[in-house]
């Protein structure tokens, strides 16, 4: 069995755009240039069930850290400044 015969077209969930899933050989797949932690890994699964696109991928990276620093900022109280 070839690595391509694991390898899935699919559509991004994000924005609709096809991109090919190789789960058969990680290191060639689009998702292996996004560098993700822990957290932001866990966010995108929380809202969604399959692989998104990497440009999806990298926006919601970026959703993510907006979200924490207004978290974090909307946390500080007079006190704190």
């Amino acid at each position: 069995m070839s690595n391509n015969s694991k390898h899935e077209k699919k559509y991004c969930p994000k924005c609709g755009k096809a991109f090919e899933c190789k789960p058969g050989n990680i290191t060639q797949c689009q998702c292996f240039g996004v560098p993700l932690n822990s957290e932001e890994l866990y966010f995108i699964k929380e809202i969604y069930d399959d692989c998104l696109c990497a440009d999806c991928m990298l926006k919601m990276k970026q959703v993510y850290k907006e979200k924490r620093i207004l978290k974090y900022y909307s946390s500080i109280t007079q006190d704190d400044i």
